[in-house]
């Protein structure tokens, strides 16, 4: 594994970390009071909720075995949340995508119409807008038309290339909901399972049966939310710089529009006339 990808999955478990650790430190201190002095004097809503088992810890695995699998895989979909907005947060930049480094070579190679260096710069240079200037130096020899069809067609390319990295986010925001409305339904199957063989029981047990899978749902809205978020906000991001990117293209390959190459033949013949 990368220096990369080691950087970007420890800065996923970090956030992730986080954000499990925020609802365990809310339910703990839930119903704490503390008197004037700042010692904390423990509530009757506290005594409440601890002796009906409302705790996180309680909620993730009194659900049974079922409903365990089911919060593993949301807390396994919100990690692979984080670590796509990272990596694509981290990739589409336009120091990522479009160096200036890059541009100035190009510009300086185009001035001087030197289309050879020009190449050997976007090779130097592995990235985006590399990837789209060597499309449309491939095709120098066939006019400015083709060119104008090359970039095109390397843009959409690489848009596309983005957008299939950008997806993964979408898939994780998508999966939230559903996770978190399995866990409620097979949450409410066990309660009615519950009534059907013992009848109505103990209403706060009940209570509290129901209040276990709702959180799942609650859970899949928490990761779906931020991740739907994210992944506009990137795709629109990365459409603006794919766009920019065309623009520059054809602005450093405006020279080359009235170049005209010479057929081979007469390039041959011209040394036997001297």
């Amino acid at each position: 594994m990368s220096m990369k990808k080691m950087k970007k999955a420890t800065m996923a478990a970090m956030i992730l970390l986080g954000c499990v650790c925020a609802p365990v430190a809310a339910t703990i201190s839930y119903g704490q009071l503390t008197d004037d002095k700042g010692n904390v004097v423990e509530s009757d809503t506290s005594k409440q909720s601890t002796n009906s088992g409302g705790g996180f810890y309680d909620i993730v695995f009194g659900s049974g075995i079922v409903g365990m699998l089911l919060w593993f895989a949301l807390f396994a979909d919100a990690g692979m949340a984080i670590y796509f907005a990272v990596d694509c947060y981290v990739l589409i930049k336009p120091g990522k995508l479009m160096p200036q480094r890059l541009i100035s070579n190009v510009q300086l190679a185009m001035a001087e119409g030197d289309v050879q260096k020009a190449i050997d710069a976007c090779k130097s240079e592995p990235s985006c807008m590399s990837n789209i200037l060597g499309a449309a130096f491939q095709h120098v020899e066939e006019g400015f038309d083709v060119i104008q069809e090359a970039v095109t067609a390397a843009s959409d390319l690489e848009q596309e290339k983005l957008m299939q990295r950008l997806n993964w986010i979408s898939v994780c925001s998508n999966l939230g909901p559903s996770l978190g409305l399995l866990g409620t339904v097979q949450g409410m199957i066990l309660t009615f399972q519950a009534l059907a063989s013992g009848g109505a029981g103990d209403a706060s047990m009940l209570a509290n049966s129901i209040g276990q899978a709702l959180w799942t749902t609650a859970a899949g809205l928490c990761v779906s939310i931020p991740s739907i978020t994210i992944f506009y906000a990137l795709r629109n991001k990365a459409t603006q710089l794919i766009l920019r990117m065309t623009a520059v293209t054809m602005e450093l390959l405006n020279n080359l529009r009235n170049v005209e190459i010479a057929p081979e033949g007469e390039e041959e013949s011209a040394p036997a006339e001297a």
